[in-house]
């Protein structure tokens, strides 16, 4: 069969999804398998470094560098720098990279050097929002990161409680919750009528304990310091009048499309990503901050919601049906690339 009509063979960096897998690998995974133009290869090492694909396709490469102990760890980590070499010297192999994060992760010395290599490997960038800065020596495509609304369609929703500000996702420091509470504290002195509910699994054990500290003399506060499951996390959103995300730092945020889904506003920080999902799904359900959060911006956030006329922002550009298909052209177009020998410039598609 010929390359331009066969299936191509697709390795995904990430294996078969669990019930704390992150629904857009879920979903994705969904869609490729559902495409006739891609035979969807999950992840394993010996098929990795064994086996024979077309394209190879990275998430977080980080995950694949730690194990669950020392030894294990360095074991991963020599496992994928000989998937970086294979990935280097076989012209067969096209990669695609989904850029989630700019940032490379907080770590050492030796596997930053390791991600800066498999960084710079991808024949094609897949960008998940129109204003991830560009890299003019890599091909590039936008496909808009998918709403959740068919992933929680299942789970039953709770009427929105007057007043309750809520958070939710994994608690990291870069995500702000301790900046979040310090804005309630003041706002709670605004209005007495307001309350507010954290969930999701703390980092460390020192961050949960400072949060439980911080608001231990606060009234109203709910803490729920553990991974919620989808039918927890649907009822937390669905129960506040508004989800605030404080995040220090916003490109790609899950959490926001999450919130949207489900049909409640948020309050994330003023930065282009934000000021461009706003443009798209209605000013009224992503407001925004500048500078640091504070106690009368959650209080006006709150007067904002509840003025707000429509009954749901408008995701329509961030359907899953089109994702296997867009998934499919990079693909195509990155092994074109690799194995014509060069790596097309510049240009910047925009897919589903």
């Amino acid at each position: 069969m010929p390359e331009s009509t066969r299936p191509l063979r697709v390795m995904q960096s990430f294996g078969t999804p669990r019930v704390t897998t992150n629904p857009y690998i879920t979903m994705l995974d969904e869609a490729l398998a559902a495409s006739p133009e891609v035979e969807h290869l999950r992840f394993s090492w010996r098929e990795a470094l064994l086996g024979r694909y077309d394209v190879f396709h990275w998430h977080w490469p980080e995950v694949k560098l730690h194990g669950g102990s020392a030894v294990s760890s360095v074991g991963k980590y020599a496992l994928a720098a000989l998937l970086a070499l294979r990935h280097t010297v076989d012209r067969r192999i096209a990669v695609v990279r989904t850029v989630h994060n700019l940032e490379l992760p907080d770590d050492n010395a030796a596997r930053l050097w390791l991600l800066r290599r498999i960084d710079r490997q991808p024949d094609h960038r897949i960008l998940l929002n129109e204003t991830t800065p560009l890299t003019p020596e890599t091909a590039q495509t936008v496909i808009l990161h998918g709403h959740y609304r068919d992933w929680y369609r299942p789970e039953p929703g709770a009427a929105a409680m007057k007043g309750r500000l809520g958070t939710f996702g994994g608690v990291r420091r870069y995500k702000g919750v301790s900046g979040f509470v310090d804005a309630y504290a003041e706002a709670v002195a605004i209005d007495d009528g307001i309350s507010m509910v954290v969930g999701g699994k703390a980092s460390s054990k020192e961050l949960a304990d400072d949060l439980r500290a911080r608001v231990a003399d606060l009234p109203g506060v709910t803490l729920q310091l553990d991974f919620l499951s989808d039918a927890e996390l649907v009822e937390l959103v669905t129960s506040c009048e508004l989800i605030v995300l404080a995040y220090r730092f916003m490109h790609n945020s899950g959490s926001v499309l999450a919130a949207l889904s489900l049909d409640r506003a948020v309050l994330v920080p003023r930065n282009a990503p934000n000021e461009a999902l706003a443009a798209e799904v209605g000013a009224e359900w992503v407001q925004m901050y500048d500078g640091e959060l504070d106690g009368r911006r959650l209080v006006d956030a709150l007067s904002a919601v509840r003025r707000i006329a429509s009954d749901r922002p408008d995701l329509s550009r961030r359907e899953w049906v089109d994702a296997g298909a867009a998934h499919a052209n990079v693909y195509r177009a990155a092994l074109h690339a690799r194995r014509g020998r060069r790596r097309p410039r510049g240009t910047t598609a925009v897919g589903a």
